[in-house]
């Protein structure tokens, strides 16, 4: 089963995973890891692997981070970098994104990453108003 952590800056994380839940239902396997004004990148890696110990046992995590190039994002990375084939980080969480994500947790980590990236373009669309939306 892939394994999610959502991260971001302040509660971010919770929200949007408070969000989904909403909308699909209690998540399995899924934490929401923030990042506090207060905190370090260090204090974020640690709660990282807090959170990847609690996830266990799994054999993919998907990190979705709120911003590329932020410490989430990041000290994310760096895990990947250090299991590339099981681990794997996507920036600009949305909410389609994430929903899709806790949707297709028991399909390989391979599989679910264009999808999810496809989603969260999808996701953003502008309603003109002059428009139907039929």
């Amino acid at each position: 089963m892939l394994a999610i952590i959502i991260t971001g800056h302040g509660d971010f994380a919770r929200g949007i995973l408070q969000s989904a839940e909403m909308i699909f239902g209690k998540a399995q396997k899924v934490k929401a890891v923030t990042l506090s004004a207060n905190e370090s990148v260090e204090d974020l890696a640690n709660h990282y692997q807090a959170a990847i110990q609690s996830l266990q046992p799994v054999s993919e995590i998907l990190f979705l981070a709120d911003l590329w190039g932020g410490a989430p994002f990041n000290a994310a990375s760096q895990l990947v970098q250090q299991n590339p084939d099981n681990y794997a980080v996507i920036a600009g969480v949305n909410l389609p994104m994430l929903i899709e994500a806790l949707d297709s947790q028991e399909q390989p980590l391979a599989t679910v990453l264009p999808r999810l990236e496809q989603d969260g373009r999808s996701g953003i669309r502008r309603f003109d108003g002059r428009t139907s939306t039929d």
